[in-house]
């Protein structure tokens, strides 16, 4: 297997909590990869310590090839690992197309220099719209980011994202508080704009899950309890025992989370 991501032994302690314990991961290079668990499974911990947020008690990180262990979140982004949050992070009194240009003047190695001409700042004005229209929202791009509805500003942030030009992305609960159709709309922009990238997403809607991902990794109590294809996790006793009380439907693909 052809795996851009890896972990060894990953753990976190937390003042004698172990948060994450032991866990080795491998990610396949192009794949949709679900992170899943009950609350307090430890998800969100070991996207933090993937993206180099918190670092690990032990245990290391590999990306493409090489050791991340102890290298800082700018340090990772720059190699195209690449987060965005469970909140949406984008500046709402900009506009949409501002949002996108301040990500690539980042990603260009730019200062974020609102005040500079209007012509410096221009050039980016292609490449955001590009981006904008690759995620369903180029008919947005002079509105504020605060008037977008939520799935729309989850939209925006996946654009700020891909403006970092990442050759993986790790989305923390990307339908978290949508509507049906808002849902349903990122569902279809995360599998479009995985097309020639690797995806790692933590999401408790397991629907979502089962009809995006290649493989699942379920986490309880922040260890690995099992792995493999959505029809063979689902029907884990061990999986459907810890999601009792939290999720009950997993058996069978049923579940909202």
């Amino acid at each position: 297997m052809d795996a851009i991501l890896e972990t060894r032994g990953l753990s976190k302690q937390f003042l004698g909590f172990s948060a994450v314990s032991d866990v080795s991961l491998a990610v396949r290079r192009g794949s949709i990869h679900g992170l899943i668990g009950p609350n307090g499974a430890g998800k969100t911990t070991c996207f933090n310590l993937l993206t180099k947020f918190l670092p690990p008690s032990s245990g290391t990180i590999r990306f493409d090839g090489r050791d991340i262990t102890r290298m800082k979140p700018a340090e990772v982004a720059r190699l195209g690992l690449v987060r965005s949050f469970q909140i949406s992070a984008v500046f709402p009194h900009l506009s949409v197309l501002e949002n996108v240009r301040v990500a690539l003047q980042r990603a260009r190695g730019g200062s974020y220099d609102f005040w500079r001409s209007d012509a410096v700042l221009r050039r980016y004005d292609a490449r955001a719209r590009e981006l904008l229209h690759e995620v369903g929202l180029a008919g947005f791009a002079d509105q504020p980011a605060v008037e977008l509805s939520y799935g729309r500003k989850r939209a925006l942030e996946i654009a700020t994202t891909l403006a970092l030009e990442p050759t993986m992305m790790l989305l923390d609960e990307p339908t978290a508080g949508m509507t049906a159709e808002d849902v349903d709309r990122i569902v279809a922009l995360v599998r479009r704009v995985a097309a020639g990238r690797t995806v790692l997403m933590v999401e408790h809607n397991l629907k979502v899950v089962e009809g995006l991902c290649d493989t699942i990794t379920v986490l309880t109590r922040g260890k690995v309890l099992a792995e493999g294809p959505y029809a063979e996790v689902s029907r884990n006793p061990e999986v459907v025992a810890a999601y009792l009380g939290s999720d009950p439907a997993i058996s069978g693909g049923a579940a909202h989370g």
